[in-house]
């Protein structure tokens, strides 16, 4: 432990990644139900996903073994900024004055900014291994296509990005992010696609959707040979790969002799509230740490957990996609412009809907205000300007952190900053001038 930052080396960059459904298959003795044909009502087959998907990423998605190993190669590309470093908030600790440990894992200080280059490049390798020439993606604030558009670059894959159209506004210099690692960035919805021209006559002044922006991606990719579709979060494979996060926070709070109480992270479709908690929920499920709490946290406007109904539906706005078991507003649901795009998905994941479901895990909302004043808190204390995603996480923490103050507890409180918010600050510009509201 450097003052309060915690570094591994390159050799403890995670062999494996962690398969949650094993424990909930082993240890729980159930499972989220299979995702279903649209056609058919009946569980989904194996083959129906190999228009959009590298079958390697087919067989993650339906895996039930306990690890699966990570290859040499993507762990040499993890090596370029893995591991990432667990920090003690000291100083928002005792702004707080607070006798909680508040430690938080800085996927920030990944190469694209944020958690989603886990995935992208295990995505980007096993496509490129398969023969696959490109891939089409959908992006809500952007981190996820910048993240894609890098890992494509690396293994020499096109990229085809729609960007949520209100995002494509607001977070310019995300667009920019792409273009450097020559993707091709569209505002959705476009007018290349069927879905997306019908979605237009319906409301030419929508501010779109991750739900459209998912329609238009996929058929793209199910129209062209040789090019697939990737996701940045929601699926089983997706979330597999951000379990390299929980994987080293565990090592390192190891190394401080501590354990967390209470793991917390934002939620849009999930994948970077399940990279931290995923590892320490096998040990609660493995009955070792019964305890322990797991708290995702949404934004008012897009409640899927909160206020979602939990029950089959698609996963894109035209339909086009398995039917999913999850908590979810509806596939037609158009979130208000709120300035955490990563996070304005209509559905949630379906194993978190499943751990919501069985009261393993906690989910929380709050207002967009709220969650921008207690990033200003952060970064007056911690020096770190996060994305408002990772905001809510931040907001969260604190509150548990005060919970603890009030009532004299020396909890251990781990969440995960996500990403940076280096290129969010129009929203911290509107927070400042008095222009963001909660509408």
């Amino acid at each position: 432990m450097t003052n309060n930052k915690i570094i591994l080396k390159e050799q403890d960059i995670a062999k494996n990644f962690l398969n949650i459904n094993y424990y909930l298959k082993e240890k729980l003795g159930k499972m989220p139900e299979p995702p279903l044909h649209p056609a058919t009502n009946q569980p989904l087959d194996p083959k129906d996903l190999e228009p959009l998907f590298a079958k390697q990423l087919i067989e993650q998605e339906l895996s039930l073994e306990e690890k699966i190993e990570i290859p040499e190669e993507i762990r040499k590309m993890y090596a370029m900024y893995r591991p990432t470093p667990l920090v003690r908030a000291l100083r928002l600790e005792k702004a707080l004055e607070t006798p909680a440990k508040i430690y938080f894992k800085n996927e920030g200080a990944t190469l694209s900014g944020s958690h989603k280059v886990n995935t992208a490049i295990a995505q980007a390798y096993y496509n490129k291994s398969e023969g696959v020439q490109g891939l089409t993606t959908e992006t809500g604030a952007g981190q996820w296509g910048s993240a894609l558009s890098m890992a494509c670059n690396f293994f020499g894959l096109d990229c085809l990005v729609y960007m949520v159209r209100i995002s494509f506004k607001q977070k310019p210099y995300r667009k920019t992010i792409m273009k450097v690692f020559g993707a091709d960035i569209l505002a959705s919805p476009s007018e290349t696609t069927k879905a997306g021209k019908k979605f237009l006559e319906q409301d030419p002044d929508t501010n779109g959707s991750l739900g459209m922006a998912i329609s238009e991606a996929i058929e793209i990719a199910a129209s062209k040979e040789k090019i697939k579709y990737s996701l940045g979060s929601v699926l089983n494979h997706v979330l597999l790969h951000q379990t390299v996060i929980g994987e080293e926070a565990k090592k390192q709070l190891q190394v401080a002799g501590d354990y967390p109480d209470k793991v917390i992270g934002c939620c849009g479709g999930g994948s970077n509230f399940a990279g931290i908690a995923f590892s320490f929920l096998a040990d609660k499920l493995k009955g070792e740490k019964s305890e322990i709490e797991f708290i995702g946290v949404e934004p008012e406007n897009c409640p899927t957990m909160c206020d979602g109904e939990y029950k089959y539906d698609f996963g894109d706005t035209a339909r086009q996609t398995p039917l999913l078991k999850m908590e979810t507003l509806g596939s037609d649901f158009v979130p208000p412009a709120d300035h955490a795009g990563g996070l304005r998905y209509h559905g949630i994941a379906p194993i978190l809907a499943f751990l919501h479901q069985n009261q393993l895990i906690q989910a929380r909302k709050y207002k967009q205000t709220d969650v921008f004043e207690a990033a200003l808190t952060f970064a007056k204390t911690e020096g770190i300007i996060v994305a408002p995603e990772s905001s809510h996480a931040v907001k969260a923490a604190i509150d548990e952190a005060i919970k603890c103050r009030e009532n004299n507890e020396a909890k251990v409180i781990l969440f995960n900053l996500s990403g940076h918010g280096l290129l969010d600050l129009r929203g911290y510009e509107d927070y400042l001038a008095g222009k963001l509201d909660n509408n």
